[in-house]
């Protein structure tokens, strides 16, 4: 990406489940979702929102090879989108094992999320 135009970040969490994609999901939409750049078009190379660079960077607490990356592609409607994964967000607590939640554990899953858009 040649020059970065927009960054924002998000959370999110599954409370129950231990599902680390859901929790990506989440904070890729928490980071996205109160942005509106109706001016991008006209800085972008061609003009054409299909050109634009989205780069993702995922900090996740664990269960990496269970995070389905087209799933949280999916959740960025334009652009070439790259995303990285490192080691980070948190494990903590829920207090309770809920059966019918599908629990294994007592964990909530929380993963960061900062999305960058560019050219």
């Amino acid at each position: 990406m040649k020059q970065v135009m927009f960054i924002e970040l998000g959370m999110g969490t599954d409370l129950h489940g231990q599902d680390v994609t859901k929790a990506a999901v989440r904070a890729v939409r928490d980071a996205i979702r109160r942005n509106s750049m109706p001016g991008l078009r006209t800085v972008l190379p061609g003009g054409s929102l299909d050109r634009m660079k989205v780069r993702v960077k995922l900090a996740v607490p664990c269960d990496e090879d269970r995070l389905d990356l087209e799933a949280v592609r999916a959740e960025l409607p334009y652009g070439e989108v790259e995303i990285a994964v490192m080691p980070g967000g948190m494990l903590t607590s829920s207090g309770i094992v809920l059966e019918d939640k599908q629990d294994r554990n007592d964990l909530i899953y929380v993963v960061l999320a900062a999305v960058e858009a560019g050219y």
